[in-house]
């Protein structure tokens, strides 16, 4: 099929190909086929998802499209923000935009040789941003797409930051136009686009006067910059050849969380809210007591494990005022097994040992797997192996089942980041292995053998 050729932002021979018409839907009833390129939605040029989802919400949309080199159009009404059934190649509509920096820190360089080739992929797409929650440097943007997400009102968008401090922005990302674009954090906040930003911390590097600065510039852009997450740079064993970088020490991990706290606390005074916060792995590191619910205003940077587990541990302490509930329909004796990081050991072991005490006849065993497969400086679940839960847990009795964080698994919950499944983890272990829910509701739910949606 004769397709139209049209060149984008740089990309030649750019179409939007519709792979897949649903039955009976408007765009059926408008005999829009599979294989048709989308052209245009009321006069506007179709590049990506977000043009078109934007362009789609009119209650009365024109589609121009190409048919064997045809160009033809058909005109749908519909309900305001209503799809009208057309899938195409890819969710994005176009390739995703990999990342032009070469950042000191970078995880992605830090992989050992081997592993599955997405996984060297490094993405740095405002769009994902916006649809998946993914940060972005800013560095693969121009004006005319902040214009766009100006236009779109695109928000929020997700900012990797690092420091404030131009130059040395393009030391850390090497990328001489990392400093430029910090411009376009005042843009976005004068256009009253929400903001969350990031700042990965290296030791030597933008911490101290320069962590200071960053947040004093940051703090600036209030209330759009709606947060700051301050996460230490993870570093593994393979950093042959990288910028040398070290861990925090305990002493080290205590003094950044006491800078960011007075920082935070005077935000607090003024705005409410702490604004800047650190991950708990710097908590960790600094072997304290993590903050209550309450510090988190919300946790709004959750996902980037701040505040993860107090989370956790607040949601798992609220499910059990039900508990008499679950007790009408617990079947004992039951004895199951949890593999976990380091970082979350602790919560988990407490979580488990108050639930067996308040459930006669169960029996929870936690298991601290310390990750080989990266280092041992690497303390988050999500990025434990199967090999590494093989080689600690084989030989062990696990009960009548092995729960391993979900969160190990890739999005399509099928294999670990070594590439083992779940199924062959099982048959190694001799012992059905399942992936443990995200919430404490979850955990109390995988422990009694419940599903999550049981209503009692």
């Amino acid at each position: 099929m004769q397709t139209r050729k049209r060149c984008v932002f740089g990309r030649e021979n750019f179409v939007v190909r519709i792979t897949y018409v649903k039955p009976h839907s408007r765009a059926h009833r408008a005999r829009i086929l599979a294989n048709d390129n989308l052209i245009s939605i009321n006069g506007r040029e179709i590049n990506d998802v977000l043009d078109y989802r934007f362009f789609l919400a009119e209650s009365s949309v024109t589609l121009k499209l190409c048919r064997d080199g045809e160009d033809y159009e058909v005109t749908i009404r519909k309900s305001q923000y209503d799809d009208i059934g057309l899938d195409f190649e890819t969710p994005l509509m176009d390739e995703k935009q990999s990342c032009r920096n070469k950042c000191i820190f970078c995880f992605i360089d830090q992989l050992p040789d081997g592993m599955r080739k997405t996984l060297y992929f490094k993405d740095d797409d405002s769009r994902l941003s916006f649809l998946h929650g993914n940060y972005i440097t800013l560095t693969n943007l121009q004006n005319r797409d902040i214009d766009r997400i100006i236009e779109m009102h695109i928000s929020p968008i997700n900012i990797s930051v690092h420091t404030t401090n131009p130059d040395l922005r393009v030391k850390m990302m090497h990328n001489k136009r990392a400093g430029e674009v910090l411009s376009y954090i005042k843009r976005l906040a004068d256009a009253g686009i929400g903001l969350c930003g990031q700042i990965v911390l290296c030791k030597g590097i933008n911490d101290k006067d320069e962590l200071e600065r960053s947040m004093k510039d940051l703090a600036a852009f209030f209330p759009a910059m709606q947060s700051v997450s301050i996460v230490p740079a993870g570093l593994t064993k393979f950093r042959e050849d990288l910028f040398p970088l070290e861990q925090f020490t305990q002493s080290e991990a205590c003094a950044v969380i006491d800078q960011v706290d007075r920082f935070a606390g005077q935000m607090k005074k003024e705005h409410g809210v702490r604004m800047f916060y650190c991950a708990d792995e710097l908590y960790l590191k600094a072997a304290r007591p993590l903050p209550d619910e309450s510090y988190y205003d919300g946790y709004p940077q959750i996902d980037n494990g701040v505040g993860m587990i107090t989370s956790l541990f607040s949601e798992f302490c609220d499910e059990l005022e039900y508990i008499d509930d679950y007790l009408k329909h617990f079947i004992a004796p039951r004895h199951v097994s949890v593999a976990t990081g380091v970082a979350a050991y602790d919560a988990i072991s407490s979580m488990a040992k108050k639930l067996e005490l308040l459930i006669p006849g169960l029996k929870i065993d936690v298991h601290k797997i310390i990750n080989n497969f990266f280092g041992e400086s690497i303390t988050v679940s999500g990025l434990l192996t199967g090999k590494d839960i093989c080689e600690q847990l084989q030989g062990r009795d696990l009960g009548d089942a092995l729960f391993f964080p979900g969160n190990a698994l890739r999005s399509d919950g099928d294999l670990f980041l070594d590439d083992m499944s779940p199924e062959e983890l099982s048959e190694i272990l001799k012992v059905p292995c399942y992936p443990s829910g995200e919430s404490g509701s979850d955990f109390v739910c995988d422990m009694l053998g419940f599903e999550p949606n049981d209503q009692y």
